[in-house]
């Protein structure tokens, strides 16, 4: 019967990854009792392995259903944080579009007042003509 359990986690290490490990373990001496693969070649008779696999089907599929349900709800936790972080790239980027427009209007208006108005000096060229006459 330790057999049984021990080929039946070999065959669910690679589908289920430690999933029924713990319980196999605590329970091992009352086989009936554990969900599971089980070996149905053992069987003798056709109608015992028909129900030994209708059982191992049912288990797996429980099993698919179950980790299938899991992972639909990690996949829709992240969907709902992919969908936040895009928000708060669209914030961001917002803020960044409206620093850059208020660094070019910035750049602009010190360029204006570093260079004298073109009337000034227009004026101040008369002015000067003027005063070498």
């Amino acid at each position: 019967m330790i057999g049984r359990f021990v080929l039946a986690l070999g065959i669910l290490a690679g589908f289920l990854t430690g999933f029924l490990a713990p319980r196999v373990l605590i329970s091992a001496g009352s086989a009936q009792d554990v969900p599971g693969i089980e070996i149905c070649t053992v069987e003798k008779t056709m109608e015992r392995r028909t129900s030994c696999l209708q059982s191992n089907v049912d288990f797996l599929q429980k099993t698919i259903a179950k980790l299938a349900a899991e992972h639909a709800q990690k996949l829709d936790a992240a969907n709902r944080q992919i969908e936040g972080l895009k928000a708060a790239v669209a914030s961001l980027q917002k803020i960044v579009d409206d620093l850059q427009v208020a660094q070019k209007k910035l750049a602009e208006d010190s360029k204006k007042a570093a260079a004298p108005p073109a009337k000034d000096q227009v004026k101040d060229g008369v002015a000067a003509k003027e005063g070498g006459k």
